[in-house]
């Protein structure tokens, strides 16, 4: 994306945390929410298939995806998990004053029964943790899983900032040791409450999955969560002067989150998706993009890679480890714009590897890996090493910002089933804040099949955001959603009721949820290239 660009875009208003508190009633979004966002859009089908035992999901799902007759088959692990009830109010509710408590864990990923610690600072002489896993659970979308004994409460001293790279970091002690043993695999939040009241915050971490075979695999995206962290005064994007000179060269995983109350971009990017898959109770594994980095052979056999929201910076070895993974059969989803767009070296950092975050951009020749000879961090499109992500995608980034109408083109197509959308048919502000396109300019896998091609104006220039879906030769399917708002508007109402997301209307939210359901379905059947072989479309869409 343009360096221009200062931060991720932040749905409710201004930076920090008490920006996004309307966002927390997501979180809370309950079974009769989920209809109201279905009766909204008329004539569209609602998506999952609700169960009633513990507000979950109990029906089995068949190898295609669809529920399967009763008896037929065993109960997924995120059934059995969904089924259990869900914990009510466990979203924060005081975030407090700045620094009131805030912390983070010395590991992006555990293995369940694996340990971490937590750094925490707080002005309160004590705390307690619960640790909160997200998911469906009825609509309630989080269950508590643990909760620690009250801890005693340090104020810790403030960050430090490397003179050279502008790297912001603490060295704060670890408050406590966190033992994971008995948590399942998935995504949580840790939740920090200062005693008496004086404040909350989150602090997000991943029971990352073992294997991921026969599975559809969740990604958190934690390289771009940190890239755009601004805790400390500075991220990849910004520093005190508010632009590039002084912005990060180097983002360090050891400092909290400045935004969703600690939460991060995790908040606003993954967690309506995961309520959502989880909801339909397919095969889920879960992992970051560190780890599918330093494991060349996480995705082996796996069903799906599920790319979600705002997935912008890989290191040349997420990109290879998908790539094959890809060519090996497994189905790649980006349900988001601008993904795979900066290329990243991860170092270590004094609490543990692959904890900085390396990209120095157009100032690569800077960079003394670069120097050394290790791949220049900056844009995979760009010399030295062009590798245009379209070559993996099937779609490339375009522009920021717009905030246009999605506009359907393909209403037959397999992934529309259900919508009962026509040719021509438009859901405002659906597009945005980023966009992807069909570019074949740059490498583009043949045959592509553009669903929706919808007219966008970015800064002056008329271009165009595309939903597509290819076949790799491997029978993989790989489908880009070319918006960044997929994700988030799976939420969406356009009444207010679940929180503002742009304006985006619960006909369109009933949209992509019906299409995010087809489409995970279909990857939970195989390769769905080899069972939906796209028909080429576009010289007819691109009239060239």
């Amino acid at each position: 994306m343009a360096e221009h660009r200062r931060d991720a875009e932040r749905p409710d208003g201004p930076r920090g945390h008490r920006a996004a508190r309307s966002r927390r009633r997501f979180l809370g979004w309950a079974a009769g929410g989920a209809a109201g966002v279905a009766a909204a859009g008329a004539g569209l089908a609602a998506c999952g298939t609700g169960g009633a035992k513990g507000g979950g999901t109990t029906a089995a799902v068949a190898a295609d995806g669809s529920p399967a007759p009763s008896g037929s088959a065993a109960p997924t692990a995120a059934q059995r998990e969904n089924d259990k009830p869900g914990t009510p109010g466990w979203q924060i509710g005081n975030a407090g004053p700045d620094r009131a408590i805030e912390g983070w864990a010395d590991r992006v990923s555990v293995l369940p029964g694996e340990k971490f610690g937590l750094h925490v600072s707080t002005t309160a002489p004590g705390y307690k943790v619960t640790a909160i896993r997200t998911g469906y659970y009825g609509g309630v979308r989080g269950r508590q899983v643990w909760q620690s004994d009250h801890l005693p409460g340090t104020r810790q001293p403030a960050a430090t900032v490397d003179k050279t790279t502008r790297m912001v970091s603490t060295d704060w002690p670890v408050g406590t040791t966190v033992d994971t043993t008995g948590w399942p695999e998935g995504s949580y939040l840790l939740r920090l409450d200062a005693d008496g009241g004086a404040g909350q915050r989150y602090v997000p971490i991943t029971v990352r999955s073992a294997s991921t075979a026969g599975k559809l695999v969740v990604v958190n995206a934690v390289a771009t969560w940190q890239a755009y962290n601004l805790w400390g005064g500075y991220n990849l994007y910004n520093g005190p002067s508010g632009g590039l000179p002084t912005r990060s060269l180097v983002a360090s995983f050891d400092r909290p989150y400045d935004t969703y109350d600690g939460a991060g971009l995790f908040w606003v990017y993954e967690t309506p998706f995961i309520a959502l898959a989880e909801k339909l109770g397919l095969p889920l594994a879960y992992t970051t993009s560190t780890d599918l980095a330093g494991s060349p052979d996480l995705l082996k056999g796996a069903l799906a890679v599920l790319s979600l929201g705002h997935d912008e910076y890989w290191s040349p070895e997420q990109r290879a480890n998908v790539t094959a993974a890809r060519d090996a059969g497994t189905n790649v989803a980006i349900l988001g714009a601008n993904c795979c767009f900066r290329r990243v070296r991860y170092e270590p950092s004094p609490t543990g590897p692959d904890r900085q975050v390396v990209c120095y951009k157009d100032s690569y020749k800077e960079d003394p890996g670069f120097k050394a000879g290790k791949p220049a961090t900056t844009d995979f499109r760009v010399s030295p090493g062009a590798d245009p992500e379209s070559s993996l995608l099937g779609v490339i980034y375009d522009g920021y910002p717009v905030d246009e109408p999605y506009v359907v083109t393909n209403p037959g197509h397999w992934l529309l089933e259900g919508t009962g959308a026509k040719a021509g048919d438009s859901f405002e502000h659906l597009v945005g804040v980023e966009y992807d396109r069909v570019n074949t300019g740059f490498d583009t896998p043949r045959p592509i099949e553009i669903l929706a091609h919808s007219p966008v104006v970015c800064a002056g220039r008329k271009s165009f955001s595309d939903t597509a879906f290819y076949a790799a030769p491997s029978g993989a399917g790989v489908f880009g959603s070319g918006t960044m708002r997929w994700v988030e508007s799976l939420d969406a109402s356009g009444d207010g009721s679940n929180g503002a997301v742009h304006s985006i209307t619960g006909q369109a939210a009933a949209f992509t949820q019906q299409v995010t359901t087809n489409l995970l379905k279909a990857f939970a059947a195989g390769p769905a290239g080899k069972a939906h072989p796209p028909q080429d479309n576009v010289a007819e869409v691109y009239g060239h």
